[in-house]
């Protein structure tokens, strides 16, 4: 996911798409340890997927409370 189309999400959005994105990831680390999968860089990518989203999602909340 790209950072352009992430910002544009809400807060509320954007915390239940890490929700689902961080369970996504569990699974995938799961499947991989029963039988591994091919393209494990998909693993990685989620990581950081994440990790954005988190990133963006202090970020838009330390403007809303500056804002106050």
């Amino acid at each position: 996911m790209k950072p352009k189309e992430i910002r544009e999400m809400s807060i509320k959005d954007l915390r239940e798409r890490i929700e689902t994105e961080k369970a996504n990831l569990a699974q995938m680390k799961i499947n991989h340890a029963v039988s591994p999968i091919e393209d494990t860089s998909k693993i990685r990518k989620a990581g950081k997927d994440i990790a954005r989203m988190l990133t963006i999602l202090t970020e838009k909340e330390n403007q809303a409370k500056s804002e106050e």
